[in-house]
């Protein structure tokens, strides 16, 4: 397990969003009376949407809110990776996954183009619009190596599509998410190698199934 820490510079104070507090509030709702610390977990991703990571004050103002100790939210914040502790990239927050698949199969020459582009992981870029890290399995082995953007993931890279993907970013466009082999979802590269014909699991090729010699007809059978 990693060691978290809070960021050495933080904000002098923190105000939940409007809106930010409106869907905390439909959060906590959800509990039974008594039970409202369950939504600290919701309420953190909340403020992270937000703010994009989780400042101290932050945790102060959300342990306030759901009246239980700053420690237990600070607990919750440096347990799941997820959190960010430290400000990210205000366009884009790079997470390449560096686990087994994804490192035979090219992690390393993508980190090398974040660092080529942005600069260190686990800093804000000098502009402070990006930022990149190295995170664990992601879940996406079958199209290894990938990358998590922000809330997407970004698949079959390589290290020029990756660095498309950034100039993009910088540009101010979208760059769409999934596959950049081609792939659909999570089929084998090049397609398809099984269940090839439609008719074998599209019904067309099922036989409709003829009633029993004995069988009551619907109207006649016993209510239940």
């Amino acid at each position: 397990m990693s060691v978290r820490r809070l960021a050495k510079e933080q904000p002098a104070s923190f105000t939940f969003s409007e809106a930010t507090l409106e869907k905390a509030r439909w959060w906590i709702a959800k509990y039974p009376p008594g039970r409202q610390q369950s939504a600290v977990i919701p309420i953190l991703w909340l403020v992270q949407k937000q703010e994009g990571w989780v400042s101290e004050p932050a945790l102060r103002a959300i342990a306030e809110l759901l009246s239980m100790p700053v420690i237990r939210v600070l607990e919750v914040a440096t347990f799941y990776t997820m959190f960010q502790l430290e400000p990210v990239g205000t366009t884009a927050l790079i997470q390449v996954c560096g686990t087994t698949p994804c490192m035979l199969r090219g992690a390393g020459e993508l980190m090398k183009v974040c660092k080529d582009k942005i600069g260190p992981k686990n800093h804000p870029s000098a502009d402070g619009k990006f930022s990149w890290e190295e995170v664990e399995c992601l879940g996406a082995c079958c199209n290894a190596p990938m990358a998590q953007i922000n809330d997407y993931y970004y698949e079959d890279l390589t290290a020029e599509s990756l660095a498309k993907i950034i100039d993009d970013f910088a540009a101010g466009e979208a760059p769409k998410p999934g596959s950049y082999a081609g792939r659909h979802s999570s089929e084998p590269a090049g397609g398809a190698q099984t269940l090839t014909d439609p008719a074998l699991y599209d019904g067309s090729a099922g036989k409709p199934i003829k009633s029993l010699p004995n069988a009551p007809k619907p109207e006649e059978a016993p209510a239940g």
